[in-house]
């Protein structure tokens, strides 16, 4: 038995039935082998609809409207037939099963063609996957089918933007008050477990207390730019997720006005989009997916943006398989951290889980002092707030390879 048709058993109910019946029908809509599997069972009605819809995508045959026990079906090149299908799994599974099986038939079906018709990307559900199929082919995309590709882009983005760009200040914005030490602190803005460190020699045992003689406190960040933030982000076809992210975490940065930020993409190439950044489509479809990789290349321009070192970050987001000169790159990642620069490696901002990487370069950048590390978008404000106040950054993982490795938990 395969997995391939697992999203299947708690998708839909049928009438309540008994459960030797049930557990029947399940192995049925799981194995979709109609007398061929031994369970004997057979679908009707609602149950038959969703087999054939599934066996379409997983039948592994050419295409055809037999019966869901044929197991041969496909979806062919029809445009009208792949618009009833994706209609089809919308009516018998929920959002994120959807989802899960669009992904199927872009990559099992070589359906990408069909996403360059505008009546297709009404279609479907959008989420980050699917935009980043959209970017690496809107460079073929028709006239027409552009500005409906934008939308299902923008939907998606804003979506991302709603859901970060809160949690995301805030973050920050306690982390830049706090980057400023004091000596005379208000009360509200005492620093109690540095103070407490600051003061155990004057630990009274008598009175089980410490005298706090010398008080560390939290500054207020001044207002005007305080931090510069460089982002850098590698557009190669594997990185397509991390794109989304990093644009979408890029324009909520440049809304804040006490961080100056930076964004530039690169391949072979390199492209700075910064002044894109008020849009995050707009810097989303300035990018190419696709191509090589010359990161030694991108932090050489990236060294060329950095103004005042010691309140700089630089954050490289890529998976680090380097296809320009190995040791200019690892060379301007130590100059920069000699001269104060926060440098961040993420080999992936996404959900997706543990990345492929090159875990040679990785382990060389850790060596430097620059951790190499995958990162889930609701860790990312946690890291880039510890990066701020210059502590250790907050990689929960043991080391491999030499490179810590964050992954989705």
């Amino acid at each position: 038995m395969t997995a391939t048709r697992n999203p299947v058993p708690d998708a839909v109910a049928e009438a309540p039935v008994a459960d030797g019946d049930e557990r029947l029908r399940r192995w049925r809509l799981v194995l979709g082998g109609g007398d061929a599997d031994g369970t004997g069972c057979v679908l009707g009605g609602r149950d038959a609809a969703m087999d054939r819809t599934l066996a379409a995508l997983y039948g592994g045959g050419a295409a055809g409207g037999g019966s869901g026990s044929e197991r041969a079906a496909g979806l062919g090149g029809s445009a009208p037939r792949v618009a009833r299908w994706l209609g089809d799994i919308r009516t018998y599974f929920p959002s994120s099963v959807v989802q899960v099986m669009q992904r199927d038939a872009i990559d099992r079906l070589g359906l990408s063609a069909l996403l360059l018709e505008p009546e297709m990307l009404e279609a479907v559900e959008a989420d980050v996957h699917l935009v980043g199929t959209l970017l690496s082919l809107h460079h073929a995309m028709p006239e027409t089918t552009r500005a409906t590709a934008r939308v299902v882009v923008d939907k998606v983005v804003r979506d991302l933007e709603r859901r970060i760009a809160t949690r995301t200040r805030s973050a920050l914005t306690g982390a830049l008050d706090r980057s400023t030490r004091v000596s005379r602190p208000r009360h509200r803005d005492i620093d109690w477990d540095r103070t407490i460190r600051a003061n155990l020699r004057n630990y009274l045992p008598d009175y089980r207390t410490v005298v706090p003689e010398r008080l560390v406190g939290h500054g207020r960040a001044a207002r005007g730019v305080t931090k510069d933030v460089v982002l850098c982000i590698d557009q190669s076809g594997s990185m397509a997720s991390s794109v989304v992210y990093a644009s979408v975490f890029g324009a909520v940065l440049a809304s804040m006005r006490s961080i100056a930020t930076k964004l530039v993409v690169f391949d072979t190439s390199v492209v700075d989009l910064t002044d894109q950044l008020d849009d995050p489509v707009d810097v989303l479809f300035g990018t190419q997916l696709g191509g090589g990789t010359d990161i030694n290349r991108a932090l050489a321009y990236c060294q060329t943006l950095i103004i005042r070192p010691a309140d700089t970050i630089v954050v490289l987001i890529s998976d680090l398989y380097e296809g320009g000169i190995r040791d200019e790159m690892l060379a301007r990642v130590a100059a920069m951290k000699a001269a104060g620069t926060q440098f961040v490696a993420l080999l992936a901002l996404s959900d997706e889980g543990a990345p492929s990487y090159d875990r040679q370069h990785a382990a060389a950048l850790a060596a430097l002092g620059a951790p190499a590390f995958a990162c889930t978008p609701d860790l990312f404000p946690d890291v880039m707030a510890a990066a701020i106040e210059k502590r250790p950054l907050p990689v929960p993982d043991p080391e491999l390879d030499g490179a810590p490795l964050m992954v989705d938990r």
